[in-house]
């Protein structure tokens, strides 16, 4: 890839140009101005006016003479005079306006002043003595001789003022003559300008166009055949700047690592497939292996049952038909037999039906508890009544799960409550709350007023034939709790000891679960009372 130099500082000298011309061009757009302005102040501001005041002061000495001549003529008629009054008034103003105008030009406000001196001599010699000797009575003829006489100094003051507006009229011509060429000069650099900003305008774009939207572009249309699939096509863009350049190699780079994550998970896909395959290789073995365990099963508990029962039927007839003959270790013997292959069977029975929770949730359906409650109690009676047991519970409401389990569930955990009893009469009660942690499932518990369990063995007693107690002590098998916690977990929930209570002798166990509810967030509708768990209490 062929590198051409830095974008940043091709820009740089670019825009130093572009700034040099537009500073250039801006001095001589204003110079323009400058002169124009000049000219412009000169032509209006100071000589136009000063050559129209000189006028003025032409008008101004003439009415003077007329007023003077027809206030004579009319033997000192006030009204005669005025002309003379108003020219005196337009004489002293058209004299300050020329001070004012001329007052950086000292040769002209010398001439100025000449006019002024031929007026007021003129004026003093002549035209106010010939009023004060008309006004006191009537004109003599030698002082209208005298006023003829007059005239020379009169022509004296058109003379001056001559002189006064011929350099003014000089200054005025040169004025309008550099107004126009100001003016030329200003249209002639706003036309240069106006064609530098234009060239300035297209290099710039040219610049532009060839230093970054072209390489821009054939980056882009690299880019695009490289989305389009062509991964292997290396990104790369002939004369570009360095700063295109290090990004085309950037977006090469993502192209490199896009490539490779794509080969990644090519791999990953085909390690995906094969891990399906093996899956589902190894699912046809679970289930070819469940087939066998539920084969086993039924072998289990018929085929293997079957010679047990006949043990403990002939070890029963030895001890009925032998009773008396044999001595005391043997008829402990015949009772050890007897007692073993008892409790073999109810091994057997209690394997098999917990190898059979969790086959299906086909049967899984709207349970209402309170039956499954009623229904517990009927098949567990003789054993409550045996142990004087009370069992109280809340008003229960509906979940989703598969009654015979849930039958299962709480016998389950209502015999260990009344087998694990303390010296007082067995109390157990089962109640219902919403779940705080998931608004969709209810938290139920098991509390009993037994021995208790040390929070230590909590993971110990939900292992399957895990005992805390000797078989003397308490009997059976060992699966009751590890049966309970997969009919819960079956049903989507979770069973665990209640550590809140304080462990010890007497202190009773409470046991906690969740099943899924069937209505999101409706509670009992039924609260509970002393009298209801009275009422259905079975003792």
């Amino acid at each position: 890839m062929k590198v051409t130099g830095g974008l940043r500082g091709r820009l740089a000298r670019l825009f130093a140009v572009v700034g040099v011309v537009t500073a250039l061009l801006t001095v001589l757009v204003v110079g323009a101005f400058v002169q124009l302005q000049r000219a412009t102040v000169d032509r209006v501001d100071i000589f136009g006016p000063a050559l129209l005041s000189t006028e003025t002061l032409y008008g101004a000495y003439s009415d003077q003479e007329t007023g003077l001549r027809g206030f004579l003529l009319s033997e000192g008629r006030e009204e005669f005079l005025e002309p003379y009054d108003r020219g005196r008034s337009t004489e002293r103003t058209a004299l300050a306006d020329l001070r004012r105008l001329l007052r950086d030009e000292p040769a002209m406000l010398e001439l100025v002043a000449g006019v002024r001196a031929a007026a007021r001599e003129w004026q003093l010699e002549v035209a106010k003595p010939a009023i004060r000797q008309a006004s006191t009575g009537p004109v003599s003829g030698s002082t209208l001789s005298d006023v003829e006489r007059g005239q020379e100094r009169f022509a004296a003051i058109r003379a001056a003022l001559d002189d006064l507006q011929a350099p003014v009229r000089a200054r005025r011509t040169a004025a309008d003559g550099d107004l126009k060429d100001s003016q030329l000069r200003l249209e002639v650099v706003l036309a240069a300008a106006l064609v530098g900003l234009l060239l300035i305008a297209l290099v710039t774009w040219h610049a532009l166009r060839r230093w970054v939207t072209e390489p821009l572009a054939r980056l882009g249309a690299v880019t695009e055949r490289v989305e389009g699939g062509e991964l292997s096509r290396s990104i790369e863009v002939e004369d570009a700047p360095t700063e295109i350049a290090v990004l085309a190699d950037q977006v090469d780079r993502m192209r490199m690592r896009v490539l490779e994550e794509y080969a990644l998970a090519v791999g990953s896909r085909a390690e995906a497939l094969e891990a399906r395959a093996l899956v589902e290789e190894q699912a046809e073995d679970l289930r070819r292996s469940n087939a066998e365990l539920e084969q086993f099963a039924y072998v289990a508990s018929h085929d293997l049952q079957e010679p047990l029962r006949k043990v403990a039927s002939f070890c029963q007839l030895i001890e009925r038909r032998y009773k008396g003959q044999l001595d005391e270790r043997g008829e402990q013997y015949i009772e050890y037999a007897v007692d073993g292959a008892k409790r073999m069977q109810q091994l057997i029975n209690d394997l098999l039906a917990f190898s059979r929770v969790g086959r299906t949730t086909s049967d899984f359906e709207d349970v209402d508890l309170e039956q499954v409650m009623a229904q517990t109690k009927r098949q567990i009676a003789a054993t409550l009544e045996e142990a004087g047991a009370v069992v109280t519970h809340d008003p229960l409401p509906h979940v989703h799960g598969e009654a015979s389990l849930l039958v299962q569930l709480l016998q389950n955990l209502i015999a260990n409550g009344v087998k694990f009893r303390s010296e007082k009469a067995p109390r157990v009660h089962i109640g219902v709350r919403r779940s705080t942690s998931d608004d969709g499932f209810w938290e139920f518990s098991c509390e009993d007023n037994g021995i208790g369990i040390d929070p230590q063995y909590e993971d110990k007693i939900f292992v399957i034939f895990q005992r805390l107690h000797g078989r003397d002590t308490y009997g059976g098998t060992g699966i009751g709790l590890a049966m309970c916690k997969k009919i819960v977990e079956h049903h989507g929930g979770r069973l665990w000891l209640d550590n809140e209570r304080a462990p010890g002798a007497g202190s009773g166990s409470t046991f906690r679960w969740t099943l899924p509810a069937t209505e999101p967030s409706r509670a009992p509708t039924t609260e509970w009372t002393a009298d209801d768990g009275a009422a259905r209490a079975t003792g």
